[in-house]
C-alpha cells in the first residue's frame, strides 16, 4: 500500500486517507468512506502500541548504557562499549549509567543518510561559501568537534484551530482552522529550536518503524522536557508554520496566532543529526539531507515607526495633498500656506487621536538568531557518491480556511480587506463628497461648464479637504481591517458575497435619529439652516453670484 507509515488509513480499504479541512472528516479518495478525527487518533494508539511491545522485547538483546550530564540535563543512550566523556551540548562530564529496558524509545526512525565527514564537508563547504561571516571564522576550526545524534522529536500531523489578530491596533480576532502535515517538533531542551527548524525538512518518505539495528554505533539523545513543555512548544512550532499564510491574508507582518492542537496526531520519532556547538557558535546538519544550519552569533532586532511618527508622516502627507489642491484651484501661495499651516495643526492633533490606538506596539523588537542555512535540495546517494539533486524538497504547508458565524452557524469564508474594487470604491466615495456641490450644481444648470463658479463651494471645499482624508485615515482604515468584505465557501466551492441581512431595530433606530434631527427643536434648528446652506452653495457654484 503507498503512502507513509505516519499516514492516516481509511478503515475500510486501508488506503491514505487526506483531511476535508470543511468537512472535519479524514476522507479516502480511493472508496470515497470517512473517518472522524477521534477514529484516526485511536487507529495511531493502537498502532503504537504494537511497536512500543517490539521495541520494549527487543531491548533486551542490546546491551545499552545512558550518560547523563549533571551540567545541562541532557542524556544520551548509547551501545555498552561506546565512549563518551564530554557534553556535546555543554562541554561538562558525563555521568555513565545502565539504561533501563523500560524507558521509552520512539517507535519511528529517519536513518542517517550521510556519514559524519561527509557532514563535516557541507558544514567546510558552507565556511567557504560564507568566509566573511564571523560565524564562518569560528566554525572552520571547530568543524573536528561536529558529532551525530538521532535526536528526539514528535512528528504532528492533524487538523489544527488558530484564534489569529492583528497585533499593530486592530482589536478583532479571527478563527481559521487548518491541518498540519510532517511537522518535527524537537524534544530537547539544550537545543536551539531555531537552528534545527533551519536544518529542516526531512524526507518523510524514508521514516521507518524504529529497529536497534538503526542506532547502533550512534549516540541517541533521550526526551528530557516535561510533557507540558513540549505541548506549548508544539503549539509554538504550529503557529509559526502558518504565520507567513495569515501574515498574507491579513496584509500584514505584525500578526498573532495562538494555535490548538488537541486534535493532532502526536508521534514520538528519532531524527539524524550532525551537531556543534562552542560558545555563541552552534550549527546543525540535516545527518538525511546534507542541509546545513548555522545560527548567528549576534541577535537581531525589527523596528516598528511610533504611533507619533505615523501620525507626523500622516499630517505632512495630507497636508502637501492640500496645498497641491489650493495651488491647482488658483489660490496665491501666501495664503496657500497659511491656510495649510493652520489646517496642519488641527490635522496634526486629529491624526495623534488616530494613531493613539497603537501607543502599545512597540519600537523595538527581538526577532532573535538569524538562521543561515543552505538550499533545500537534498544530498542523494547514487552509485555510492553523493550528489545533489536538482529539486528542492517541498514543505507542506495547507492553506488555513477562516471561519465566521453566519446566521447561527461557523461557515466557511473567503476575507478580503484591500481588495481593488474596496479601495477603489472608498476613494471615488471620497472624491463623490468633496466635490458633492459641484457635482449638484451641473444638474442644475444643465452642465453648462461655463456657469460654474467653484468659489461658491469655497466654504465646503475649506471643510471637506483636511476632514475628508482624517476620515479615511481613522474610520477608512477600521473599515477595511475591521470588517473585511466575507465570501461564504459554498458547497460546491464557489464564492458568494455575504452582506449582512439589515436588522428592522437598527433601521427603526437610525431612522429615529433622522427624524429628530429633523423636526426637534433645537437641533432641527441648525440641521435646516445647515440644508440651506449647502442648497446656497450649490446654487452659486450653479450660477454665480
Amino acid at each position: 500500500m503507498e503512502g507513509c507509515i505516519a499516514d492516516v488509513r481509511c478503515p475500510n480499504c486501508g488506503a491514505p486517507a487526506n483531511y476535508d479541512i470543511i468537512k472535519h472528516q479524514y476522507l479516502c479518495s480511493h472508496c470515497g468512506s470517512h473517518a472522524e478525527i477521534k477514529e484516526a487518533i485511536a487507529q495511531k494508539k493502537g498502532f503504537r502500541s504494537i511497536l512500543q511491545s517490539r521495541i520494549r522485547r527487543d531491548a533486551e538483546k542490546y546491551h545499552l548504557i545512558s550518560a547523563e550530564c549533571p551540567g545541562c540535563g541532557a542524556k544520551i543512550v548509547v551501545e555498552e562499549g561506546e565512549a563518551v566523556s564530554d557534553c556535546a551540548f555543554c562541554g561538562a562530564a558525563l555521568v555513565r549509567k545502565t539504561y533501563l529496558v523500560s524507558e521509552d524509545l520512539p517507535e519511528m526512525i529517519i536513518p542517517f543518510r550521510i556519514t559524519r565527514e561527509e557532514a563535516e564537508n557541507c558544514l567546510q563547504d558552507w565556511c567557504q561559501q560564507n568566509a566573511a561571516r564571523r560565524e564562518a571564522n569560528h566554525l572552520k576550526n571547530k568543524i573536528d568537534k561536529l558529532k551525530g545524534f538521532y535526536l528526539p522529536y514528535e512528528l504532528i500531523r492533524g487538523p489544527v484551530s488558530s484564534v489569529v489578530s492583528r497585533s499593530d491596533g486592530g482589536s478583532r480576532n479571527y478563527h481559521c482552522e487548518g491541518y498540519v502535515d510532517d511537522i518535527f517538533v524537537n524534544g530537547s531542551r539544550q537545543l536551539d529550536n531555531l537552528l534545527l527548524d533551519g536544518m529542516e525538512p526531512f524526507e518523510i518518505e524514508e521514516l521507518k518503524e524504529f529497529d536497534f539495528g538503526y542506532v547502533a554505533g550512534q549516540r541517541v539523545k533521550v526526551t528530557d522536557i516535561d510533557p507540558k513543555t513540549l505541548a506549548g512548544r508544539v503549539d509554538e512550532e504550529v503557529s509559526s508554520s502558518y504565520r507567513p499564510v495569515v501574515q498574507k491574508t491579513l496584509e500584514t507582518a505584525a500578526v498573532d496566532v495562538n494555535t490548538s492542537t488537541e486534535s493532532v496526531l502526536r508521534m514520538p520519532v528519532l531524527l539524524p543529526v550532525y551537531y556543534v556547538k562552542d560558545g555563541d557558535g552552534m550549527a546543525a546538519v540535516n545527518g538525511q539531507t546534507g542541509k546545513v544550519s548555522v545560527r548567528a552569533e549576534t541577535e537581531s532586532h525589527y523596528y516598528f515607526l511610533p504611533w507619533w511618527l505615523k501620525a507626523v508622516l500622516a499630517t505632512l502627507i495630507i497636508s502637501a495633498v492640500v496645498f497641491a489642491g489650493f495651488l491647482l484651484f488658483g489660490m496665491q501661495m501666501e495664503m496657500a500656506l497659511l491656510i495649510t499651516g493652520m489646517l496642519a495643526f488641527f490635522t496634526l492633533i486629529v491624526t495623534l487621536c488616530a494613531y493613539s490606538d497603537t501607543v502599545k506596539v512597540p519600537f523595538l523588537g527581538s526577532a532573535g538568531h538569524k538562521i543561515f542555512t543552505t538550499d533545500d535540495r537534498p544530498l542523494r546517494r547514487i552509485d555510492g557518491v553523493l550528489v545533489k539533486d536538482q529539486q528542492p524538497i517541498r514543505r507542506s504547508v495547507t492553506t488555513p480556511v477562516f471561519f465566521e458565524t453566519i446566521e447561527g452557524k461557523e461557515q466557511p469564508v473567503v476575507l478580503k480587506f484591500t481588495s481593488v474594487p474596496r479601495v477603489a470604491g472608498m476613494v471615488l466615495l471620497a472624491a463623490v463628497v468633496l466635490f458633492l456641490p459641484v457635482i449638484i450644481a451641473l444638474f442644475l444648470n444643465g452642465f453648462d461648464f461655463e456657469r460654474l463658479t467653484l468659489s461658491g463651494s469655497a466654504v465646503w471645499f475649506c471643510i471637506m479637504v483636511p476632514v475628508i482624508p482624517i476620515y479615511l485615515l481613522k474610520f477608512g482604515w477600521i473599515e477595511l481591517y475591521e470588517r473585511p468584505w466575507i465570501y461564504q465557501i459554498m458547497e460546491d466551492g464557489t464564492k458568494k458575497r455575504y452582506r449582512k441581512k439589515a436588522d428592522p431595530d437598527e433601521a427603526k433606530e437610525i431612522a429615529k435619529i433622522i427624524l429628530g434631527a429633523l423636526f426637534v427643536p433645537p437641533v432641527c434648528f441648525g440641521v435646516w439652516f445647515g440644508i440651506l446652506c449647502f442648497v446656497t452653495m450649490c446654487w452659486l457654484t450653479a450660477f454665480g453670484y
